[in-house]
């Protein structure tokens, strides 16, 4: 009798996997461009409430920032080595619409225990959480590649909203944490999270590009790693964007250290972040006026304006005003950046490249800029981190120089394999 209704339930299940994936599968483009445009929003309103405010979380709760700066360089660093172990995953299983819907519901559920006092729970509280949230980006971004070139519309079309999301979440996070106490900043991105991963169930269970992320990922690094221009690129990507964990960690506490309110905190990370809307936007049409590698410079240039005008005027009205460079800086770097990846990547290699170019974007960029720049406020104060920032940029963009000079004089390409 038992074995009967096994059988039973588990023929009805499968019916309900398989009328599932056929109602997902049947899916037209622009019910899949708005479903991965949503679910970017949604993603970006619960990264944009609580990313800024972790740290003063943190802190609140008898951290000082340079234990906040070792959490974070953990978690990150534990998420680079885990990130082939999803590849795999991906692979054997091809279940991205399940990897993605972990990657907003595990963070999001787990944030509650950022309530402990202890610090071996929070580091594994946040590693167990960067883990699922590492995954994030590359599978999102195959299904809005997917969707934007079956819609006839582009990549940052798509991604901008991310940036909406997050420009609005930031702005509420102020006002939430200026009525409730900070603490309980989890509560809303819990929220988000789970909204985010209801969404992510209704995509397809794979996007068509799901197979391209299967490539051997030690092959690919043995392969890239033999172009001289590529290292230089990397060298000069980490060296600008480490510097800008001294926004995404660190500026509510630098900006509350010059004088500022968490109220007006907020404020700035709406600016910051919607100055990102307009740039993802024209990136496209600007590199195609004046190429990759230029805007690579333009960019970089914006960082080292931006931390510079910080360092030479840290009060709070600067600090704001100075966010409207995050769009030039970050916006246009990040695009311009996958864009050239793709481009000197030949097209087997295209998604080792970019997991390459993410693991030092933001996982070693992460780890060093959380290290540095925590010890640095706490040590020197906002002032000893963004002269820090300053220089890092300089030297990133001495690199990129060499990029763009070299790039003039030949067509660089990744070697075949």
């Amino acid at each position: 009798m038992i074995s009967i209704w096994s059988a039973k339930l588990k023929g009805i299940r499968d019916s309900s996997k398989r009328l599932a994936d056929q109602w997902t599968e049947e899916q037209s483009p622009k019910d899949v461009l708005l479903r991965i445009r949503s679910f970017y929003l949604l993603a970006g309103l619960a990264g944009g409430i609580f990313n800024p405010y972790l740290s003063s979380m943190l802190v609140g709760g008898g951290l000082g920032s340079g234990q906040v700066g070792l959490l974070l360089s953990i978690g990150t660093f534990i998420s680079i080595l885990v990130q082939p172990v999803w590849g795999l995953i991906v692979d054997r299983f091809q279940q991205m619409r399940l990897v993605l819907l972990l990657s907003v519901a595990i963070p999001g559920l787990l944030s509650i225990l950022y309530q402990s006092p202890y610090f071996l729970i929070l580091i594994m509280v946040y590693t167990i959480s960067t883990v699922f949230t590492a995954t994030q980006a590359p599978m999102a971004d195959s299904y809005a590649l997917v969707a934007a070139q079956k819609a006839n519309t582009t990549y940052g079309a798509i991604r901008f909203l991310g940036s909406a999301g997050t420009a609005v979440g930031g702005y509420l996070g102020g006002l939430y944490v200026s009525q409730y106490d900070v603490s309980l900043i989890w509560v809303p991105f819990m929220l988000f999270n789970v909204l985010a991963a209801i969404l992510a169930f209704t995509l397809p269970r794979r996007s068509d590009e799901s197979r391209i992320l299967n490539q051997s990922l030690s092959a690919g690094i043995k392969t890239l790693l033999t172009n001289r221009l590529f290292l230089f690129f990397l060298g000069g990507s980490l060296l600008v964007n480490q510097t800008l964990t001294a926004f995404n960690s660190y500026f509510v506490l630098s900006f509350q250290d010059a004088g500022g309110t968490l109220q007006l905190a907020g404020v700035g990370l709406l600016i910051a972040s919607a100055a990102n809307i307009p740039s993802m936007l024209i990136a496209a049409k600007v590199i195609r006026r004046i190429g990759h590698e230029k805007m690579l410079l333009l960019a970089a240039f914006a960082y080292i304006l931006r931390w510079g005008i910080q360092w030479l005027f840290p009060v709070p009205s600067v600090m704001l005003a100075v966010q409207l460079l995050h769009g030039l800086s970050f916006g246009f770097f990040y695009i311009a950046a996958v864009e050239y990846v793709s481009r000197i990547t030949s097209k087997h290699m295209q998604a080792t490249g970019q997991s390459i170019f993410n693991m030092v974007f933001v996982g070693i960029a992460g780890i060093i800029g959380n290290l540095l720049n925590g010890y640095l406020l706490e040590l020197g104060g906002s002032q000893a981190m963004n002269l820090s920032c300053v220089i890092s940029a300089l030297c990133g963009s001495l690199l990129l120089l060499y990029v763009a000079v070299q790039s003039r004089y030949s067509s660089s390409s990744v070697p075949q394999s």
